[in-house]
């Protein structure tokens, strides 16, 4: 077999591969698209719209399916998580490459990658348990059970993905951009933030859009600590219910082709639109840096 043989099958696999990887995609929006577009067809998009979630009414009322709420407490927590995880990622990454002696690096990355396969459940005991009388007390709240809350432990969540991912990012960097750099009269801390991170950046975007997308999918924890509270709030020491909590709680207890159950696979679609549309600007960004 030569090698011009060699690479075409490769070349096969890899495109198999990634288009497996495309076609898993579509399904996923298809099966979730054929769950939910029956909902269309008692409600409308401006119901969809609204701002009460009340599914389960008494009385002969008629059940509410606003996602307003929903899609605000998963905002509120995904933006104070980004807030504290991405600038603490991309710092302790920048000095477990490029500052940290060997014997640091050799504890602290083991250590930080340990973090990622602890279970979001313990996570969310951890929070429920520790974090949310902390929140209580230090902020004067009725209730440590807040979005804030939630934003802590994801952030803890989210950490070791941007870390990890972007340290090796960040050690890809050849070593000549940084000689290069000192030769012309660069100190280290100029070297390291004015030519290596930027070097590394399509690498570092990746990380945070991992790490933020974690977030947004987690379920678990932000079950047990944000409150579940359907109200429509930016205020982070409110208590609020995310898309995937709200999936999680909700989707047993529902009948198969009720209108509720066709409301939730809806909440799943604008939850894949939401992770979609992240992955779309962080592309956006890096075309944005690669012209720049």
């Amino acid at each position: 077999m030569n090698v011009r043989t060699k690479d075409e099958i490769i070349r096969i696999i890899l495109l198999s591969a990634a288009s497996i990887s495309i076609l898993i995609v579509i399904l996923i929006f298809i099966f979730l698209g054929k769950e939910g577009v029956p909902f269309f067809y008692q409600r409308s998009l401006a119901d969809l719209f609204g701002l009460d979630w009340n599914p389960a009414v008494l009385d002969g009322q008629t059940p509410s399916f606003g996602i307003i709420p929903l899609l605000t407490g998963s905002l509120v927590v995904t933006i104070v998580a980004a807030l504290f995880s991405v600038p603490i990622g991309i710092t302790v990454s920048v000095y477990i490459s490029e500052v940290a002696h060997k014997i640091e690096r050799e504890i602290l990355k083991p250590l930080i990658e340990i973090l990622a396969t602890i279970p979001s459940v313990v996570f969310g005991f951890f929070a429920l348990v520790v974090l949310s009388p902390i929140v209580r007390s230090v902020f004067h709240l009725s209730t440590g059970m807040t979005a804030f809350t939630g934003s802590i432990i994801l952030t803890l969540m989210a950490l070791p993905t941007i870390i990890s991912i972007s340290e090796d990012a960040i050690r890809s960097v050849p070593q000549s951009y940084r000689q290069a750099s000192l030769a012309l009269g660069a100190t280290e801390l100029q070297t390291t933030w004015k030519v290596v991170v930027p070097s590394a950046m399509s690498g570092i975007v990746a990380a945070v859009t991992l790490g933020i997308g974690r977030v947004i999918g987690e379920t678990m924890a932000v079950l047990m600590v944000t409150g579940n509270s359907t109200i429509t709030t930016i205020n982070p020491f409110d208590s609020v219910r995310t898309m995937t909590a709200t999936v999680a709680a909700e989707m047993g207890e529902v009948a198969y082709g009720d209108i509720h159950y066709n409301a939730l696979f809806v909440v799943g679609v604008v939850l894949l639109l939401f992770t979609f549309g992240l992955n779309l600007i962080a592309q956006r960004f890096l075309r944005l840096k690669e012209r720049a």
